[in-house]
């Protein structure tokens, strides 16, 4: 065996030791899945769930935010192309794979042990209408310019959200693969929220990023948007022929949405 096979022997054997790596060359934590009563949750560590779903109702979408981020839908066309930065459990690929069949969904996700657990959590398997990609966030969004007519950026560790998510050039490329008219949302549990903020707003333009923060959490989600803002009627349109269970879960968060959009100093020409 000569040494250069040894090299390469040795450091696959390197790399199944220490497990999967992020962009920076750091250690991927492997996560676990914890059942108490009738919840499910995908845990990092004991004390910190990253996400939640009901084990008999997987597709209901139990954390507030996660409602509140598919507002940005109302900005989407008839039959809408979604990007989303961040699997976790999957909660709003499964209700957008459910509710919304005339969409199609790419996802990202940079830990592969997460992708393993998507059965646990009922995420469909990839078919015509659904991907998911085991890639960095960062370098999926930048690789696909004028894609998405929808952005949903929800990419957290066990640390909160990865530098690699929270620079301006990421939101650069966010801004760039959105197709004219498209938008960007972004669930914000961090210190450095503002920054983020901050950066939208350099980018998009101050008067296309709204921010809508969560009664019952400490999350806040950014909404970024290239061109006009949505219609008075976007929600009446969104939810037509949804299923009542659909409706019952979008329809208090659209509104608040739209009525945080009528007081915004928004746009009503292309951007």
């Amino acid at each position: 065996m000569g040494n250069s096979t040894i090299a390469a022997w040795l450091q696959r054997w390197w790399q199944r030791v220490r497990g999967p790596v992020d962009a920076s060359g750091r250690r991927l934590r492997r996560p676990s899945v914890r059942r108490y009563g009738r919840y499910a949750a995908l845990q990092f560590t004991r004390s910190q769930t990253q996400s939640r779903m009901l084990a008999d109702d997987p597709d209901h979408l139990l954390i507030d935010y996660t409602r509140t981020m598919l507002a940005a839908l109302l900005w989407a066309p008839a039959r809408p192309r979604i990007g989303m930065v961040g699997l976790g459990g999957g909660s709003q690929v499964k209700f957008i794979h459910r509710h919304f069949p005339e969409a199609t969904l790419e996802v990202v996700e940079n830990n592969p042990w997460v992708v393993g657990l998507r059965r646990e959590f009922g995420i469909p398997d990839d078919d015509a209408r659904l991907r998911v990609l085991v890639d960095d966030g960062a370098a999926f969004v930048a690789a696909r310019p004028g894609r998405y007519d929808v952005l949903l950026v929800d990419g957290y560790d066990e640390t909160g959200i990865p530098p690699v998510l929270s620079t301006r050039q990421f939101y650069a490329d966010c801004h760039a693969a959105l197709l004219p008219g498209g938008a960007l949302s972004v669930n914000l549990f961090a210190a450095g929220a503002d920054a983020h903020v901050e950066h939208l707003r350099a980018v998009f333009g101050a008067d296309r990023v709204l921010l809508v923060e969560e009664a019952r959490m400490r999350n806040q989600v950014a909404f970024a948007w290239r061109g006009p803002q949505p219609g008075a009627d976007a929600a009446t349109k969104l939810l037509l022929d949804r299923q009542a269970v659909a409706v019952a879960q979008l329809q208090p968060v659209l509104d608040r949405v739209a009525a945080s959009l009528a007081a915004h100093p928004g746009t009503t020409t292309p951007g």
